[in-house]
């Protein structure tokens, strides 16, 4: 017999068992309610009910932006008066693209017939109908409410009876002289696998540190890591947030004998994350403020977009690392390895999100994973999702307290750097857990203050704990 070929009540689980397990991948089921975002499906459904990035403003000219957005084909404007359009990409008379369209001091004309469709999907004109014809008055074309914020347009594609307000968190007016700058990163697969990849935290010393950057010339691996303070692997845990809205995790290290680090990013449900410091400097930060938000938007089934801003302020990149111009259309100015511009060799030799992320398949097959303790959070984020889309999640509690003060939303993204000596024969994994508890407790204890205290108060309260000492109130 073989060597080889030994464990024959389970083939698989022997060295060389390629020709047993050759036909898994192409057989493997994929999870449709988590992964799938067309109309009258689970995660479509859910996703329609925020308001969702659907191109940047700049890409609004003298002609129209066609856009797929959760398996709809639609396109978006602006016309002469300057309002937003988002519309069904053809024409209710004959079907016609409105990306020939002919943009309008109110609304849009179809090229082909001349049909005018104001934002709302309103018919203003039929120029090949005889005048006297009411026809325009029993029709109406599919339009989304739309509007733009710092760069970026955003429509709301769920019920309009529904239709919530904009999300408005600190971070976004946070400092007041902070920037908010557009950019957008295109990829080829699920939107899934793209979100759930910012709370594996895990990977930041793996991908973007140990595994290939030693190898690397110098220019390629300032290119490519995230930094000397990043290449520790973190004591992390993750949580639930907001009644089970969201997720953080907050990653613990040490950085010096005298000093740790810990890192919180949060995610909120349905798709956007805000991550703390992106700059090489982060382990030598006390911040709560953001350096990106994103928002991970399905195209369909099999390609996504992440819109987000970069922020830019003296607070999360005091030495002024970060470069604006370096961000935009399909670009940003965070980590080499976000797009597909590379040439293959190029990420074969650096491999960066992109490559990691898309060479996992179209659409990931969970069910072929081997999932160990490092996994957790990625595990914990499709099971609060999976409950969010059913409906089974409470009331989040955070936001309806914000809101109802006219207040905007308090978040967790944050770095903060504190002195705790290293304690010989002490546990230093389990000093870090209890540092990183006691940051994120006081990042939630500014949920119930009014968003202009939440920031001192917070300094104030990491000024505590500062040396190891923490001050209850």
């Amino acid at each position: 017999m073989n060597k080889e070929a030994k464990n024959l009540d389970n083939p698989r689980k022997q060295p060389y068992a390629g020709y047993y397990l050759r036909n898994d991948r192409a057989n493997s089921e994929v999870d449709v309610e988590l992964t799938h975002c067309g109309p009258d499906t689970p995660l479509g459904e859910y996703m329609r009910r925020f308001w969702q990035p659907v191109c940047m403003s700049e890409e609004l000219t003298d002609v129209p932006k066609a856009v797929r957005i959760l398996n709809e084909d639609l396109v978006v404007f602006r016309d002469r008066s300057g309002r937003v359009g988002v519309l069904d990409r053809h024409c209710s008379h004959r079907g016609t693209s409105l990306e020939y369209g002919i943009i309008q001091q109110q609304g849009i004309r179809c090229c082909y017939h001349g049909w005018q469709f104001d934002v709302d999907g309103t018919i203003l004109e039929m120029p090949c109908e005889p005048a006297e014809s009411r026809m325009k008055e029993g029709i109406f074309h599919g339009a989304y409410p739309a509007f733009e914020r710092s760069g970026l347009v955003f429509a709301y594609m769920g019920p309009p009876e529904d239709k919530p307000d904009f999300d408005e968190f600190d971070s976004f007016s946070m400092p007041a002289d902070g920037r908010l700058v557009p950019f957008t990163n295109v990829y080829a697969c699920n939107w899934l696998q793209v979100f759930e990849n910012l709370i594996d935290h895990f990977h930041a010393a793996a991908l973007h540190n140990n595994m290939t950057v030693d190898s690397l010339d110098a220019e390629i691996r300032d290119g490519v890591s995230l930094g000397q303070g990043f290449r520790t692997m973190p004591v992390i845990q993750w949580e639930a947030t907001r009644n089970g809205h969201g997720m953080m995790f907050s990653a613990g290290r040490r950085v010096s004998d005298e000093k740790v680090w810990v890192r919180i990013t949060e995610l909120n449900f349905p798709n956007l994350v805000q991550t703390a410091s992106v700059v090489p400097a982060a382990a030598e930060l006390r911040h709560t403020t953001v350096g990106m938000t994103r928002w991970h938007v399905p195209v369909d089934d099999k390609n996504m977009i992440i819109f987000g801003w970069r922020h830019f302020n003296d607070e999360i990149d005091p030495t002024h690392h970060g470069d604006e111009s370096k961000c935009g259309l399909d670009k940003v100015d965070f980590l080499i390895g976000q797009t597909s511009h590379r040439t293959y060799l190029e990420g074969q030799r650096a491999p960066g999100d992109y490559e990691a992320i898309v060479s996992i398949g179209e659409i990931a097959a969970h069910k072929l994973e081997h999932p160990g303790r490092s996994d957790v959070g990625v595990y914990m984020c499709r099971n609060l999702l999976r409950k969010v889309i059913r409906g089974e999640t409470p009331v989040d509690t955070s936001r309806d307290a914000a809101l109802e003060r006219g207040d905007t939303l308090p978040f967790y993204s944050a770095d903060s750097v504190l002195t705790l000596p290293k304690v010989d024969g002490a546990d230093d994994d389990a000093l870090l857990k209890d540092t990183c508890d006691k940051v994120v407790g006081i990042m939630k204890e500014c949920d119930a203050l009014p968003s202009a205290e939440r920031k001192a108060h917070a300094r104030k309260r990491l000024d505590d704990i500062d040396g190891g000492n923490f001050v209850a109130d």
